[in-house]
């Protein structure tokens, strides 16, 4: 297939330049590493030492939650199914939500004890359940965290009490929090329960910034003297969404508050918005040859963008699209490249691909449309 690429100049939305005020630096952060992200555009708006590794506390539970609801989709095994508790999650020490020895719990209340409460207890027994033993699904761990992209981090343990090869970065614990609610939103919800009871006992989740801001709905907390206080929080603003990482912060009330500031940052002064819908067509262009003489393009993920507030309306996209296109052409095939540019402020680059199929067109209409491009 022969074709050559014709640049187009558009503008999205609006031809008025909009000025608006610098934006402010990010506010101080006193911890060993944070990291504020967009979930929907991956646009980072504040980092300090996001990959340095670093012990991760219960934040690992976020990938024990990961994995057992990855294991659980695949079909091995359901909420209702009943875990036998062991000697050795029985024992464990710190955070609990005091399971005990020999009985039988269910999946659900399991996680529920885990996400909430934050069990050591209930990772060690889910572990078990879903491996045969915690090793082997430290071993899975594992293997979900290098197919999402988690490059900084090992996991040795389900609980994420300290080892000596237990590490992850703050930017892997955003990719976790992203891949739990994007991979599991019918479980998701339970990161925002305030508190949970199980046998006799209630507790509260540890997150505060649950019982302050409406608008957060996750993720984890962790706390061990040599991690020192972390916590991953999520929320969501009139359908932006961000997701804040505090690692090593100096006591459960200082990684509250600088959760809260950087949120508190990232929503007043920047906006996201969804440029495209997956599918969705962006431009459309001549096929030769063809049932069809005309082919749309348009991406196949949703293309989101994060700008400072109010310069959304100075996006410009150049569209560059295949020309001298003869069929047949098969929906997914790149045919062209949509770029976005906002200054110094925004550079996106992302494949324009057919969204159907064109079937090779009669003798005649061939044999025309060879004609035709003789003079092109």
């Amino acid at each position: 297939m022969h074709c050559r690429f014709l640049s187009i100049l558009v503008l999205i939305l609006c031809s008025s330049v909009v000025q608006s005020a610098d934006i402010p630096e990010p506010p101080e952060v006193d911890a060993r590493a944070h990291f504020l992200v967009d979930m929907h555009s991956g646009r980072v708006l504040s980092e300090a030492g996001a990959d340095t590794r670093l012990e991760p506390a219960s934040l690992a539970k976020m990938m024990t939650s990961y994995v057992v609801f990855a294991e659980m989709a695949r079909g091995k095994f359901a909420l209702s199914d009943e875990v036998l508790v062991s000697e050795k999650a029985w024992r464990m020490k710190g955070s609990r939500m005091f399971i005990e020895v020999g009985t039988r719990v269910s999946v659900e209340a399991l996680l529920m004890g885990l996400i909430v409460q934050s069990g050591n207890d209930a990772a060690v027994a889910l572990a078990e359940f879903v491996a045969g033993d915690e090793g082997t699904f430290a071993g899975l761990m594992n293997r979900y965290a290098r197919q999402l992209g988690m490059t900084g981090s090992h996991f040795t343990n389900a609980s994420g009490l300290p080892e000596s090869d237990l590490y992850t970065t703050a930017r892997d614990m955003a990719v976790i929090a992203t891949a739990l609610i994007r991979d599991f939103p019918q479980y998701y919800p339970w990161n925002a329960v305030r508190e949970y009871e199980y046998g006799g006992i209630k507790q509260r989740n540890r997150n505060r910034l649950l019982f302050h801001d409406d608008s957060v709905d996750g993720l984890k907390t962790g706390y061990t003297r040599a991690a020192r206080y972390c916590l991953v929080a999520s929320a969501e603003r009139d359908g932006m969404r961000l997701i804040a990482v505090v690692m090593g912060a100096e006591s459960a009330r200082a990684r509250t508050r600088i959760a809260q500031s950087l949120l508190n940052y990232g929503f007043r002064f920047y906006e996201t918005h969804r440029v495209y819908a997956p599918e969705e067509k962006v431009t459309d262009i001549r096929v030769w040859k063809g049932e069809d003489k005309r082919l749309a393009l348009g991406l196949e993920e949703s293309l989101y963008v994060t700008v400072p507030r109010g310069r959304y309306d100075e996006i410009d996209a150049q569209v560059e699209v295949a020309t001298g296109l003869v069929a047949p052409v098969r929906a997914g095939e790149p045919q062209g490249v949509l770029r976005l540019a906002l200054g110094d402020e925004l550079s996106l680059e992302r494949p324009l691909v057919a969204l159907e199929d064109v079937a090779e067109g009669s003798l005649w209409q061939r044999v025309s449309d060879h004609v035709r491009l003789m003079f092109e």
